[in-house]
């Protein structure tokens, strides 16, 4: 992951080592310890709670959006609490409080110029406290204020993980032979 003179300002601050040739950087997320608490602020804002594994990740590691293959992870920038996340999560502010509004609280984007969002589904919340992740149709919010599924992405959000780490780990073997 680079850090490019026209990149953002997280990627600046996750940034390492020297710039190469051309003025980039390499970032990586930066590992924290963020007290639980500090989610409750969050929550108050919000209809549900994350899943599990997405709250230990946000409690665990500050980064900038990053570009995984089939999404693109909103970031989670350095500072202390969760008041940044909260800012990249409803940035577009039309756009969040349709999504709040029609049951999903997006986390992501779609891969590289794709701007629409990607979602926890509040519709159905299963035992384990995971939601399906759904792409949803940004232009149809924008255009007609309404919510259309581009499609569902995984049934979990620790199904997504595992599919981006199996797609990671096919593309690494796909370049190494």
């Amino acid at each position: 992951m680079l850090a490019t003179d026209h990149s953002d300002a997280v990627e600046w601050q996750l940034a390492f080592g020297d710039p190469d040739q051309y003025g980039c950087r390499r970032w990586r997320p930066a590992k924290v310890e963020t007290d639980r608490a500090l989610l409750d602020s969050l929550y108050a804002k919000l209809p549900a709670r994350f899943p599990p594994l997405y709250e230990e990740l946000v409690l665990s590691y500050r980064w900038a959006e990053v570009d995984l293959s089939n999404y693109r992870l909103r970031a989670n920038p350095p500072g202390p609490g969760l008041t940044r996340l909260w800012e990249e999560m409803s940035k577009d502010d039309f756009l969040f409080k349709t999504l709040i509004h029609g049951g999903y609280v997006p986390f992501g984007k779609g891969s590289d110029v794709d701007y629409d969002p990607v979602c926890f589904d509040l519709s159905v919340r299963k035992k384990n406290s995971e939601y399906r992740i759904m792409k949803i149709d940004h232009e149809e919010i924008l255009c007609h204020s309404r919510i259309r599924i581009v499609g569902e992405l995984a049934k979990s959000f620790e199904d997504l993980v595992v599919q981006t780490i199996e797609r990671a780990r096919h593309s690494k073997k796909r370049t190494s032979n």
